[in-house]
């Protein structure tokens, strides 16, 4: 208001409180700030709701992550440390030598951090070229530890080690126990609706032969008196 004047020959009186706001200004704890802007704003968005909307921070490491974990899921399965120091560990390790970094055992993140060096520091090297590499890699390097583990297990098992039932075959007894519970409850469902079918059928039987009975009765007490 004091700056812009409709009549520039009228002095506009400045308000008691301007020069206490201008030098003490309220605090900003209950404002909404706009968010720091990393890309373009999108043109159609035009609702006042989503300008305070945080934008979505997108790594190109998120898309290796998801191609890699939607081809092999069973790779969520295996425990991991997931206690780091600063989140940027991986960047320490030399994935120029390989997926096996000394301090990091073999995961999915090592194959994902292999094929990012390998796309910026190979000539030439796309990103599926550089997932079919890894990923065979990967697949040499599991597959060494499967022997190792099966050639130690022999080992032990020639020493006399005893390492009792596998998880497959406590699995299969539990299954096959709930399996026999259901069995014998299922006969049991089956031998009472039998029953209830069998009683119907038995009591509209002996209806039918008391009614006979009753008529022979009433027929022969006729010939009785005639006699």
């Amino acid at each position: 208001m004091l700056n812009h004047r409709i009549m520039p020959n009228v002095q506009v009186q400045k308000p008691v409180w301007y020069n206490v706001v201008e030098s003490i200004p309220p605090s900003e704890t209950v404002t909404r700030s706009l968010p720091p802007q990393h890309k373009q704003p999108n043109p159609k968005v035009r609702k006042p709701s989503r300008l305070f909307q945080p934008q979505k921070l997108v790594y190109e490491e998120d898309g290796l992550r998801s191609q890699f974990y939607k081809d092999h899921p069973w790779e969520l399965a295996r425990p991991r440390i997931i206690v780091e120091m600063d989140g940027r560990d991986a960047e320490r390790y030399d994935w120029s030598k390989g997926l096996l970094q000394p301090g990091m055992p073999l995961c999915g993140e090592s194959v994902v951090q292999r094929q990012l060096w390998m796309m910026h520091n190979v000539e030439g090297m796309t990103q599926e070229m550089a997932y079919d590499i890894v990923r065979k890699e990967f697949y040499a390097l599991r597959h060494e530890e499967d022997v190792e583990r099966r050639i130690a297990k022999e080992e032990a098992l020639k020493m006399g080690a005893y390492f009792g039932k596998t998880t497959l075959q406590v699995s299969m007894e539990l299954e096959d126990e709930q399996y026999e519970n259901w069995r014998k409850w299922a006969s049991k469902q089956i031998s009472s609706v039998q029953a209830e079918q069998d009683s119907a059928y038995t009591n509209f039987g002996d209806v039918e032969e008391s009614d006979g009975a009753s008529s022979d009765a009433d027929a022969e007490e006729p010939v009785a008196e005639t006699e």
